[in-house]
């Protein structure tokens, strides 16, 4: 009986090594086909890594004039036709209204841009936030 115990116990052990193995040999594989490159990751997600700021303040006709940079973090990805949402708050922090602005510039890795831009805000606006939505690769 101890004899048939002990038999069991070793042929469990050296099955459950061997498949020890094959995972980690399928772990390693899978890792491999999930790597991704730098530029994968930065295409993948370009709002990550581009970076707007800016502010507002109105002209004379009663418009919303909104002056802003953005930052491309980017390491080896060049960005175009960044689309931003421009969200205009009142005083108590309430939305009042979403907008977007396209800006047709090419950003290099590092690089920077300004841009102004002109908006007839709806009343009771008190500030903008600006956010990047998507951009396009160049290639």
């Amino acid at each position: 009986m101890k004899k048939t115990g002990a038999i069991l116990l070793i042929s469990i052990l050296f099955f459950a090594a061997c498949k020890g193995k094959v995972d980690e040999k399928k772990l390693a594989d899978n890792y491999e086909k999930g790597k991704l490159t730098v530029a994968q990751i930065e295409q993948k997600s370009p709002e990550r890594f581009l970076a707007v700021g800016g502010g507002s303040k109105r002209n004379i006709f009663g418009q919303t004039v909104i002056k802003g940079s953005i930052i491309n973090n980017a390491k080896m990805v060049t960005f175009k036709d960044i689309d931003i949402k421009l969200s205009f708050y009142s005083k108590t922090g309430a939305l009042l209204e979403e907008d977007h602005e396209v800006i047709y510039e090419t950003l290099n890795p590092g690089a920077g841009k300004s841009f102004k831009t002109k908006y007839f805000a709806p009343r009771g606006t008190d500030s903008v936030a600006m956010k990047v939505i998507s951009a396009k690769t160049v290639n």
